[in-house]
């Protein structure tokens, strides 16, 4: 319910009427007084910018313009909005806090997290249209965002990664490499950043292989020092942490290389590594709901994860393993996807319906094809792929990841098949629509994690994934099945 309401507000924003003071018509002191209320949230609330919110009401320049011009009968309502949204928000957010600790803190991750990969697709569009000036635009305020972002999530996640693992229920003899673990993968934040943009760039600009490529390198590194830092040099959790930044940063270097290196017809001018609002505002509109899309998922695999903590150490060491060994063999799924997002808005964009409806055919039966094969390499290679993960581990916690990775490797193909239909929705640009089945994801998850609780045991969390995707899946297909037909009525 409360993600529900955060998604609201956030969908509220990118529907709001325009307003212009310059012009003939005059949005009414109502409008302001509302308007001001809901900047006064991103003066409350950490990580939330009182220009993304104007941008996205499309109200950003004229509130500069007002400013500049001390245009009283705009500002004084606008102003009486804000004073008043700043006193009931503190207010209403110190009760919530008081009697609704955990709820309220979802709440605000809903409206805080964010994401990078919303951004090529403006990118994708300009370099689909021809317009070189417009696209280097584009791609120096994205980059300017993504070191914003950086730089809040990383502050505010550090800060709060003990409190974070408490409000899990985190088992005790685990709480302290947990933490340990986890703020490392937080300063980290920079390098994963990193890698969506530059690979989401690369995607958007007509090269799906090459991310997919660093991206594969980087996750047999990651492997790689996990071993290096755990057995030879004893680092523990640190170094299992450590590897997994280390290998994100290589990823997105290797990505930044090769757009600097490779990639023609790239040449940034001052003239085009300007700040620019509407430029943001476009970003920011597309960004933002594709961000609170990976937002709510992770929620749903935050409440997942204290199911999983409820069910005992060995249950989190063998969720754990096998998580990260699924996770490998899911980057190809996720790379078609993001390919996708491209192909799909190129073409919508050309309004070439033929050509989405075979890259969708295509798609999925490449997908398909994939899951398959990963499946029958899984089914030989399991124990052994555990074993390389785990070393000399307890037998009950290798068992549990054989497990896990035997249920989820049948229902591969859900992901897949996911994978195609919602980036499909976001390249048509229905962003919003697309958060929905993030929504069905959380669902999915947090009943999994109920029911492991309550009666299924592990198997529960093992089917949690699977069943969250099947959700989401059912949404999109309908969704772009509808949009795609009212399109070719």
């Amino acid at each position: 319910v409360f993600l529900v309401v955060g998604f609201s507000a956030v969908a509220l924003f990118s529907i709001l009427p325009a307003a212009d003071a310059s012009g003939a018509e005059n949005p009414g002191a109502l409008f302001l007084i509302c308007a001001g209320l809901v900047a006064a949230v991103a003066l409350v609330l950490p990580g939330i910018s009182v220009s993304y919110l104007l941008l996205m009401m499309d109200m950003y320049n004229t509130v500069i313009q007002s400013i500049s011009r001390l245009y009283l009968p705009y500002l004084l309502p606008l102003g009486a909005g804000v004073l008043l949204g700043i006193i009931l928000t503190t207010k209403l957010l110190e009760r919530a806090m008081e009697k609704h600790p955990q709820q309220t803190y979802l709440l605000i991750l809903g409206f805080v997290l964010g994401s990078c990969t919303g951004f090529g697709i403006p990118v994708a569009q300009s370099f689909g249209a021809r317009d070189s000036e417009d696209m280097h635009k584009y791609l120096f305020n994205g980059a300017v965002l993504c070191v914003a972002l950086s730089v809040v999530f990383t502050i505010v996640t550090t800060l709060t990664a003990a409190p974070l693992l408490q409000l899990i229920h985190t088992p005790a003899e685990l709480f302290p490499d947990a933490v340990a673990y986890i703020r490392i993968i937080f300063l980290g934040i920079p390098a994963t950043v990193l890698f969506n943009y530059t690979s989401t760039v690369l995607h958007s600009l007509g090269d799906s292989q090459h991310p997919f490529y660093f991206l594969l390198i980087s996750s047999f590194l990651n492997i790689g020092l996990d071993w290096l830092f755990i057995v030879p040099l004893g680092m523990g959790v640190e170094g299992a942490a450590i590897a997994t930044v280390v290998s994100q940063l290589f990823s997105g270097l290797l990505c930044t290389w090769w757009f600097f290196t490779r990639v023609e017809g790239i040449h940034f001018t001052r003239e085009n590594c300007v700040l620019s609002a509407g430029h943001c505002g476009r970003l920011a509109y597309i960004g933002l709901p594709m961000g609170f899309e990976y937002s709510v998922s992770a929620i749903g695999a935050f409440i997942m994860q204290d199911a999983i903590n409820l069910l005992g150490s060995t249950a989190v060491a063998a969720q754990t393993a096998g998580e990260k060994i699924r996770q490998m063999f899911t980057v190809p799924m996720a790379s078609v996807g993001t390919a996708m997002a491209t192909y799909v808005g190129q073409n919508h964009g050309a309004h070439r319906t033929d050509r989405v409806r075979q890259g969708i055919r295509d798609g999925c039966i490449l997908q398909l094809c994939y899951c398959a094969a990963a499946w029958v390499v899984l089914f030989f290679v399991k124990g052994w792929a555990v074993g390389l993960v785990l070393g000399d581990a307890d037998p009950a916690v290798t068992s549990g990841a054989v497990e896990y990775l035997t249920v989820i490797s049948v229902l591969f193909c859900i992901n897949g098949l996911l994978m195609v239909f919602r980036n499909t929705l976001q390249g048509l640009g229905y962003s919003v629509q697309a958060v929905i089945s993030g929504v069905g994801e959380l669902i999915g998850r947090a009943l999994c994690g109920w029911l492991a609780v309550h009666s299924l045991g592990y198997f529960g969390i093992c089917i949690a994934n699977p069943i969250a995707w099947g959700l989401a899946l059912l949404y999109c297909v309908f969704m772009v099945t509808r949009v795609l037909k009212k399109e070719n009525a």
